[in-house]
């Protein structure tokens, strides 16, 4: 099984501008998360597709392997399906750029998915999410989970609502790494944003309501989202704590 990774990088972030280019003990988010990805030995091919000059000369400037989109898009999926449908793979892992820690445990549980169970389309990851004032932040996108572990629904706001107090039920938290058969892939990009996908302004939802499955791998995933300044602190802390370069 033939499995690429494409790693989606857009410049403009509203709460951090350019933080894909924001040093990370001493490299840029954008190139350890490239060699993160490479690092894992899980890709027959990792390549960034990014609209930016700056960040496809940064990438290639250490090595690695990008090339800049063509299209305006309003998701990485989007973006990483302008270049896929040129490509030949049985499975694409969009590894999203802002997750620069990035480790091999739950990005193969993804990618076993698709070995194991030749039904599976479309895959993502959770994680338990235990602290209550992440439960309640819409910056948490949480997951509600069928009995065979297909997603029901990503939403910002407190899913399961616990109605009953006396149930002890579980909550996840969606982890922004998806893989795709290409079809699947194809297919998402050539439809029209969905109503639930444009108001809570998750992708994936843009499946639901299509009515394609998304099976979920729960792990155990320690990295940090740099999606504001403080997550570089955040992130460093956790590298330095780790014992990673």
């Amino acid at each position: 099984m033939k499995v690429i990774a494409l790693i989606p990088a857009r410049l403009g972030a509203t709460r951090f501008p350019a933080k894909l280019l924001a040093p990370l003990m001493g490299k840029s988010v954008i190139r350890r998360t490239y060699e993160s990805a490479v690092g894992t030995g899980l890709f027959d091919e990792v390549m960034v597709v990014t609209d930016s000059d700056e960040i496809l000369n940064e990438v290639m400037a250490h090595g690695g392997k990008a090339v800049k989109s063509k299209g305006v898009y309003e998701s990485g999926t989007d973006r990483i399906a302008e270049i896929a449908a040129s490509m030949d793979a049985d499975v694409f892992v969009n590894v999203q750029g802002d997750e620069p820690l990035v480790q091999k445990a739950p990005l193969a549980q993804l990618v076993e998915l698709f070995k194991d169970h030749e039904d599976v389309q479309v895959a993502s990851l959770v994680q338990f999410l235990t602290d209550p004032m992440l439960v309640i932040d819409p910056n948490y996108v949480k997951v509600a989970l069928g009995l065979n572990n297909n997603a029901l629904f990503f939403s910002r706001s407190v899913i399961p609502y616990p109605r009953n107090v006396e149930l002890n039920i579980p909550y996840y938290e969606h982890i922004g790494v998806y893989a795709f058969r290409k079809k699947a892939l194809m297919d998402f990009t050539n439809w029209p944003m969905t109503p639930l996908e444009a108001v809570e302004k998750i992708e994936c939802l843009r499946f639901l309501e299509h009515g394609v499955p998304i099976r979920m791998a729960i792990t155990q995933y320690l990295g940090v989202e740099i999606d504001m300044p403080e997550d570089i602190v955040r992130a460093e802390e956790l590298m330095r704590k780790n014992g990673w370069a």
